[in-house]
């Protein structure tokens, strides 16, 4: 008698295959669920959150950068537009945002240390606008973002995230959670 009559080998993977199927389906998350733990961004990018939001976000950057617009989280932009930025401050969107040399040093490799890697952010947008990059636009495109939304009063412009997404400051950009202002 034969190894093969005796276990049916065909059979016997055909149920080991099902077996590893249903596991791996009983474990992993739905889309649904994946989505809202992780946030829109992450879920985008298929990360976790520790490359878009750092552990530990420089305070420097909060108290410099934040004092007049959102912090943005480092992984929305490749190494080059922040070095870009950086190296530009004396014209940073048409103002003068220039900081001391030790500053801008320090946030400089802070960012660039902690830049988006992945495949989404690797192009460098237009002019190093968060706003201008592929997947930004891919995701704001026009029929699921109505044009007028940039222009009224409680948004401005597409640079002010938190005006729709709460969470943006923490990486959230949980599509389920956005709430356009009127």
């Amino acid at each position: 008698m034969d190894i093969q009559t005796t276990l049916d080998l065909p059979s016997l993977a055909k149920r080991i295959a099902a077996g590893l199927l249903l596991a791996l389906l009983a474990t992993a998350p739905t889309h649904a669920e994946d989505e809202s733990k992780r946030g829109f961004f992450n879920f985008f990018k298929g990360e976790d959150s520790s490359s878009i939001v750092p552990a530990s976000p420089l305070q420097k950057y909060q108290q410099e950068c934040a004092s007049c617009h959102m912090a943005y989280s480092p992984g929305l932009l490749p190494a080059a537009s922040w070095q870009n930025l950086m190296a530009n401050l004396d014209k940073h969107f048409g103002t003068d945002a220039s900081l001391a040399p030790a500053d801008t040093s320090q946030i400089g490799s802070w960012l660039a240390a902690n830049s988006g890697t992945y495949k989404r952010v690797s192009g460098t947008p237009p002019q190093d606008r968060i706003s201008q990059s592929d997947w930004f636009l891919r995701k704001h495109r026009a029929g699921e973002v109505p044009a007028n939304v940039w222009t009224r009063a409680s948004v401005r412009s597409a640079s002010n995230c938190i005006a729709c997404h709460a969470g943006a400051e923490q990486g959230n950009f949980n599509e389920h959670q956005v709430r356009i202002p009127g």
